[in-house]
């Protein structure tokens, strides 16, 4: 799966303004809902599931990086917004250390194969340094278009 058919664009944030996880979600939900993306009516409904399943357990899986997600019914087609931190953000993550690169993920319900196929693109490129790196040094949406693009031609 290459992720820039599913990056959005207008909702990459190369400087979160949010400083703690929920606020972190819902300031990429709300980019989201800028984009066109998400309906202004499932904006809370999506932030809210997204929170709850990261109280499940953390999508904060080490290295700077978390990527929260969700599959819902009423999520029509899959969308990526890219958030970074210039602070780090407590994700409560498995390393323990703070998140500085936000990858946000949305599926449909009906389509788990479709989401498993992106996370694994999503944790392919986030398991390398180099790709992390340039993600959090990334300082505008075009530099991470650039670097999702490289990657996707690269890999698959």
């Amino acid at each position: 799966m290459k992720l820039m058919d599913i990056v959005v664009k207008d909702a990459i944030i190369p400087v979160l303004k949010q400083a703690n996880r929920d606020g972190v979600i819902t300031e990429m939900v709300e980019a989201l809902v800028s984009a066109g993306c998400v309906a202004e009516e499932q904006r809370e409904e999506f932030t809210k599931a997204i929170i709850r399943r990261e109280n499940k357990g953390s999508t904060g899986f080490g290295h700077g990086v978390a990527v929260p997600h969700v599959k819902h019914a009423d999520i029509k087609t899959m969308h990526i917004a890219i958030g970074n931190s210039t602070e780090g953000i407590d994700f409560k993550a498995l390393d323990r250390e703070p998140v500085y690169s936000v990858v946000l993920l949305l599926s449909p319900e009906d389509q788990p194969e479709n989401h498993l196929d992106a996370m694994e693109a999503i944790f392919s490129s986030l398991s390398q340094d180099t790709f992390r790196r340039f993600l959090r040094q990334a300082s505008n949406a075009d530099d991470v278009i650039t670097l999702f693009s490289e990657t996707d031609n690269a890999v698959r």
